[in-house]
């Protein structure tokens, strides 16, 4: 089957025309759009069995796509191309109107670098989108500037399975990395998983708070709280940064 990737939306955080979602749904497209120049340089169509730092890169851009119901799980970041992971581009693949095999070919690459951003971010959000809210960039938390960037990059691609889920409806980042300090300052808890990176405060718009919810649980997050206006999201078991139980306040 043919793979077709998904077309370029009207602005960075805008939602695409004519796209409508129901929770556990996404419409899809078949406009043809050529790869960003900027890309990640796949050499390999990968599939189970498969090994290596380009099965990590694959696992980090489609861990936002690790179950398709409800479901306490994530996709290990592990370089190990198992049934978990064919699970997931399985999915990816069918929620970007692809030819599904659950196999990395040339189209799903396309599709995946689609979603990349020259700067190293992703094409729906960008970095200052998560910079800690006192000016300290990604710095002052718990683990390095290096890391919290790294964490955040893989956020980033969880949250665009999240987006797409909610019909492409614009995600907004109440509150991203925080360091020490600034954690301090809003009463935020001891051991926030904000202060490594791992972790945001959502809302989509046109979505409601239970909606929200319902994309996340099947996005690999294993903490999730429910607010009255938005969503905390993040991943700490699959970090182990102090908090090593899932934990759904939903």
């Amino acid at each position: 089957m043919s793979e077709t990737p998904a077309p370029r939306p009207i602005s960075r955080r805008g939602a695409i025309g004519g796209l409508a979602a129901t929770v556990g749904a996404v419409a899809v497209s078949s406009v043809v759009t050529a790869a960003p120049a900027h890309a990640y340089n796949w050499t390999r169509t990968m599939r189970r069995g498969d090994s290596g730092a380009d099965v990590r890169e694959l696992q980090i851009r489609v861990a936002g796509w690790a179950a398709a119901s409800p479901s306490r799980t994530f996709i290990a970041i592990d370089g190990s191309f198992g049934p978990a992971t064919e699970g997931a581009v399985r999915r990816f693949q069918s929620a970007y109107g692809l030819g599904v095999d659950g196999i990395a070919g040339p189209q799903t690459h396309t599709q995946l670098n689609w979603l990349e951003s020259s700067d190293g971010s992703t094409r729906h959000f960008a970095w200052s989108e998560f910079h800690s809210r006192d000016g300290s960039g990604f710095g002052g938390g718990r683990v390095g500037t290096a890391t919290v960037r790294e964490n955040v990059r893989r956020l980033m691609y969880k949250l665009e399975a999240v987006r797409r889920k909610g019909g492409n409806n614009a995600c907004i980042i109440n509150s991203g990395f925080r360091s020490i300090r600034h954690n301090s300052n809003v009463g935020g808890s001891s051991n926030s998983q904000h202060m490594y990176g791992i972790a945001a405060d959502i809302r989509i718009n046109n979505r409601s708070v239970s909606q929200v919810i319902s994309y996340s649980q099947t996005s690999g997050f294993s903490g999730i709280i429910r607010y009255n206006t938005h969503t905390h999201v993040d991943s700490r078991v699959e970090y182990a940064y102090g908090a090593q139980s899932w934990y759904w306040a939903v």
